[in-house]
């Protein structure tokens, strides 16, 4: 049961994984880091089965850095996504595929603007103003369809994030824990600090007012 989200605003690509490590009903670990930095400017999210996951991911990194190396100069975002889907593609149709669903994006400082890409397993692939993969994306997706806009600023982009994990804290019947959450902007990425999400189910409710007694 893993989530991812990706949301791109105005100039920046906000993502966001959960970080437990599951296996069957047991939480194994619950500082798991869903996301691998793959350039300056770029991000990619992953979920599926672990051993794909965190190979398919490393297999990304190195290959794009050394492009970067032999050709002096890095891959922009939509480059970078395009050479991923190739790869998921190929490996579908090898002996041993990959199961890795991604979210991949970033900043591209040629053109000054942000993009984001969403990929399965099988090699699909879209240019998206806002992605989920796992099972946030059933409870998710409305929301950022009802409060998204391109020109969002950062903290409208986190605004709308926080509504996102709160849908699922509220309707989702499985605790995913802490979330990871990385900005790709022209500063390069970073990981930022979410505030506690408000959940109603769960949070306390304050003690009702004393009543009055009534004269006999």
């Amino acid at each position: 049961m893993e989530v991812s989200f990706g949301i791109k605003g105005k100039d920046y690509v906000i993502f966001a994984s959960d970080s437990s490590a599951n296996r069957s009903i047991v939480r194994m670990k619950a500082n798991e880091d869903k996301q691998k930095v793959i350039g300056k400017h770029l991000v990619m999210a992953y979920s599926g089965e672990p051993g794909d996951t965190v190979q398919f991911a490393e297999y990304v990194e190195r290959n794009l850095r050394l492009y970067q190396i032999r050709n002096h100069i890095p891959l922009r975002p939509s480059s970078a996504a395009s050479w991923t889907r190739q790869s998921l593609a190929t490996s579908l149709r090898s002996r041993k595929p990959y199961s890795v669903n991604l979210l991949l994006g970033g900043y591209d400082p040629t053109s000054s603007t942000p993009e984001l890409y969403w990929i399965d397993y099988l090699g699909t692939f879209g240019d998206v103003p806002y992605a989920a993969h796992g099972y946030g994306a059933y409870f998710a997706l409305s929301t950022m369809d009802r409060w998204h806009h391109p020109e969002m600023n950062l903290e409208e982009g986190l605004e709308l994030l926080r509504k996102c994990i709160g849908e699922l804290e509220t309707r989702f019947i499985v605790n995913l824990g802490e979330f990871t959450v990385r900005v790709a902007d022209k500063d390069g990425v970073r990981l930022v600090p979410l505030k506690p999400v408000s959940n109603p189910l769960v949070d306390p409710v304050p003690p009702a007012l004393p009543v009055p007694a009534v004269a006999a």
